[in-house]
């Protein structure tokens, strides 16, 4: 698994009585794969994983890997203590997932012994390859993610943490052979950092709902055309990072409220998250309205993206 291709990370569908509706998460990762994704992550930050139930994750984990159909990789998050992570990752392992996405461990601060200890008992717990993801509450140090990379089982590092510096330590360390992913919310404004570094896989929560333009943005920084890239920045993506800051848990509400905008009724956020007031939401409507002026903009350029 290369992960060749931008990273689709779907939202999880329910009714207002927060109940799974998983016919429409099927449409829903069905659209992504069509769209051109590299990969699907389901059940993750923006799937709302600490939300689910065992049995609404089971039943997603398995009808994404369904509507794949082997066409891309499937990854499915997991996470809370040792044990738990475990359950979950057992669940991902019988549903057919490729991989896991190791979330950080749930509301404690660990040292690096303890963190180390509870990833590779993760590890050493399923047949699944194993994705670190560096974020909160789980910060390695270069020689953590050294050690943890020698396990068989630990292919690759999302991070969530920002700390360029970090990373590059952390790439200098491991051995060679480690998958990186820039992990941040709205990666598309940090990617030519991460890019620099070497690292030029992310995921894209703006696919959700717009992945004509993630795509665009997407091949505009894989190619180095930072003109294109820049324009869908300013246009689109900083304005969205904007919005995002305007209400807590809105980097996951938002794009869930994008995803209905467009057509796909995936229902509201689930508690303890809100959904966006009034008017985020039309500031949210109108800048996909920009974002697919934008894209149809650079479609009839002589060079598109």
């Amino acid at each position: 698994m290369t992960f060749d291709g931008l990273l689709f990370f779907p939202v999880t569908p329910c009714d207002e009585e927060e109940r799974l509706d998983l016919e429409v998460f099927r449409r829903h990762v069905r659209q992504g794969v069509e769209a051109g994704c590299g990969a699907v992550f389901a059940c993750c930050g923006t799937g709302e994983f600490p939300s689910l139930s065992l049995r609404d994750y089971t039943a997603c984990v398995a009808a994404a890997v369904e509507e794949a159909a082997g066409r891309v990789p499937v990854v499915a998050g997991t996470g809370y203590g040792t044990a738990m992570a475990l359950e979950f990752a057992k669940a991902a392992q019988d549903g057919g997932a490729s991989a896991l996405l190791a979330l950080p461990p749930y509301l404690v601060q660990a040292g690096q012994d303890g963190l180390r200890r509870h990833y590779e008992a993760i590890a050493d717990g399923t047949r699944l390859p194993v994705i670190l993801y560096q974020r909160d509450n789980a910060v390695f140090e270069p020689e953590t993610v050294a050690a943890l990379a020698e396990h068989p089982g630990v292919i690759g590092l999302k991070d969530g943490h920002g700390d360029l510096g970090l990373m590059r330590r952390i790439m200098e360390a491991a051995p060679p052979g480690m998958l990186y992913f820039n992990g941040l919310p709205t990666a598309e404004l940090s990617q030519r950092g991460y890019r620099d570094l070497g690292v030029v896989r992310y995921s894209s929560a703006v696919f959700c709902f717009l992945p004509g333009l993630a795509l665009a943005c997407y091949r505009a920084l894989r190619d180095g055309r930072d003109d294109v890239a820049n324009r869908l920045i300013e246009g689109f993506y900083r304005p969205l990072v904007d919005l995002r800051g305007q209400g807590p848990g809105y980097a996951v509400s938002l794009i869930k409220a994008g995803v209905r905008l467009r057509g796909l009724d995936v229902g509201p956020v689930r508690r303890p998250l809100s959904d966006p007031s009034p008017e985020h939401l039309g500031r949210l409507a109108a800048l996909i309205d920009r974002g697919l002026a934008l894209l149809e903009e650079l479609e009839r350029s002589p060079d598109p993206a």
